[in-house]
């Protein structure tokens, strides 16, 4: 095995493993440490955890977990991957796992970067951009759990780490890899252990991959996973791959559960609501009345699911959630969402749905362990950073986890036309 990564989410892992595949890389994804070595001859695998927004001590010990999984089956290079809009607290976890999984490598060394140029998350001189506007200008500062006001991730990481961090900046990027390690080499000999990486191009992210490909240990999103898999494949270290991305055709009903409260997927739940498709809103102080809200949200879509594919969800505006955790407290609303929306992906599983989009990090990750997902076959993108995967087990699903912040306005439609 070529390359052992470890993700901070559910739709992460997804999204890091799409982009290996893209590269020529056989990936399985696991959901949380296995028990046994994966049943296929692959190069890569993805170790998805739910460690986003847990306390950091916590974070750090399943993330250590996974390592020692992954060096258990041979794997010599290593992958962090974090969200590309860098969700964070000062407490962690992106610095404090990070800084641990370098301890435990013995790595005086690596990199951040949480570049995805081909999904609008672009970093100069420091500064994160999602689309034309700073991370702090984005729908990301009103994250209900991570929100980010402060678009310069050399301030954001050097809070959470005792190492210090530098910068590479994108003039070192664009002369090429060699100026890039120089560059490496000189914040080194500073005592910098950690450098922010610019990227705005996929040029540069082919670069990095050259430049970190001595590294045993890469920290960033999924962007970077495009240049280092493009890297093993020109140094002749993959196997022929074949149709890495093919899946079996699975025919069954459809369905979508929305727990994000991204700007895109708000914009996602409109367009599914204004092309007349069946939804239904979940409401959170019904749930935490216990008034059976999720039961009469199965009720009403078991008889819609021969038509097509129907939409449950807790998807809403800012004002609207900040209302909501004022009554029940942040966490303790959050949580009873996900618990609700995963209650009710299981219930339209055993109700025959075999094809299902689950949209937010959070929410996917709930779905997956509701559902006792163990590994995902990774397939074909349906847009940047979110592929069709297949699920183990007797009735397989196709799922689809797509990050809040991913994917076309009409996505929750033309997802399904991909499989046509």
């Amino acid at each position: 095995m070529l390359l052992g990564c470890i993700a901070d989410d559910f739709t992460g892992a997804t999204d890091l493993a799409n982009n290996l595949v893209r590269g020529g890389m056989r990936t399985v994804q696991t959901i949380g440490v296995p028990a046994a070595p994966p049943a296929e001859d692959v190069d890569a695998v993805v170790v998805a955890l739910k460690t986003r927004t847990i306390p950091a001590a916590d974070a750090v010990a399943q993330s250590l977990e996974a390592l020692a999984w992954l060096k258990g089956q041979g794997c010599r290079r290593f992958y962090f991957k974090y969200a590309s809009t860098f969700d964070s607290t000062p407490a962690g976890n992106i610095g404090s796992v990070t800084e641990a999984l370098m301890d435990a490598l013995g790595c005086d060394f690596t990199i951040s970067c949480p570049a995805f140029p081909e999904n609008g998350r672009t970093v100069f001189k420091s500064y994160l951009f999602v689309g034309d506007v700073l991370l702090s200008e984005s729908g990301m500062r009103n994250h209900p759990l991570t929100p980010m006001t402060d678009a310069n991730l050399v301030r954001v990481l050097q809070a959470q780490t005792r190492r210090k961090v530098g910068h590479v900046g994108h003039g070192d990027v664009a002369r090429g890899p060699d100026a890039v390690r120089a560059r490496f080499a000189q914040l080194a000999a500073a005592g910098a252990g950690i450098a922010i990486v610019d990227a705005i191009s996929d040029a540069d992210l082919m670069t990095l991959g050259r430049a970190v490909a001595d590294l045993p240990l890469v920290t960033a999103g999924s962007g970077v996973a495009i240049g280092l898999s493009q890297h093993l494949a020109e140094a002749g270290l993959l196997r022929a791959a074949g149709a890495a991305s093919a899946l079996p055709r699975v025919p069954g009903p459809r369905a979508i559960v929305s727990g994000s409260c991204s700007d895109a997927t708000n914009a996602q739940v409109a367009h599914f609501l204004r092309s007349g498709g069946p939804a239904r809103a979940i409401d959170p102080l019904a749930l935490a009345t216990g008034e059976g809200e999720t039961a009469r949200a199965l009720d009403w879509a078991r008889p819609l699911l021969p038509r097509g594919p129907v939409l449950v969800y807790s998807t809403a505006t800012p004002e609207a959630v900040k209302a909501v955790q004022q009554r029940l407290g942040v966490n303790d609303a959050g949580a009873l969402v996900e618990r609700a929306l995963a209650e009710i992906a299981r219930g339209l599983v055993a109700a025959g749905v075999r094809q299902l989009i689950v949209a937010g990090g959070e929410t996917s990750g709930a779905v997956v362990q509701a559902l006792d997902v163990r590994t995902l076959r990774i397939g074909r993108q349906i847009d940047p950073g979110v592929p069709w995967t297949l699920t183990d087990g007797p009735a397989p699903v196709l799922l689809a986890l797509k990050s809040g912040n991913f994917g076309g306005v009409d996505f929750f439609t033309r997802a399904f036309e991909e499989l046509r």
